[in-house]
């Protein structure tokens, strides 16, 4: 089991977001301000959801990190430190998934 973790992947796309477009990927990224890391969030999870439904689990396992790696840019891009993603999903885990879904189409 790694001792990486989210809070890890969102300190290094931090410490990358400084550097220059022309050596860091993230920098380029954020430098097309959200819409770019939205683009490959959505591109990476399509793949993603292609590998599962194909059985591709080396290929799922990869695209999984993809899809983490662009979503932990794309908070950074939009000013959303990943506290308040992981705060909403503790937040949601005092109730079953169905009463929180049910109780989102009411507000």
């Amino acid at each position: 089991m790694t001792s990486f973790s989210l809070q890890d992947l969102a300190d290094l796309v931090d410490a990358r977001a400084d550097a220059s477009a022309e050596t860091s990927y993230t920098a380029k990224l954020l430098s097309g301000g959200p819409a770019k890391p939205a683009k490959k969030l959505g591109e990476e999870a399509v793949e993603a959801a292609i590998a599962a439904v194909q059985g591709d689990r080396p290929g799922l396992v990869g695209e999984a990190a993809d899809v983490l790696y662009h979503l932990v840019v794309l908070l950074k891009a939009a000013g959303i430190p990943l506290s308040e993603v992981m705060a909403e999903l503790e937040r949601r885990t005092a109730q079953s998934g169905i009463a929180e879904k049910a109780a989102r189409r009411h507000t």
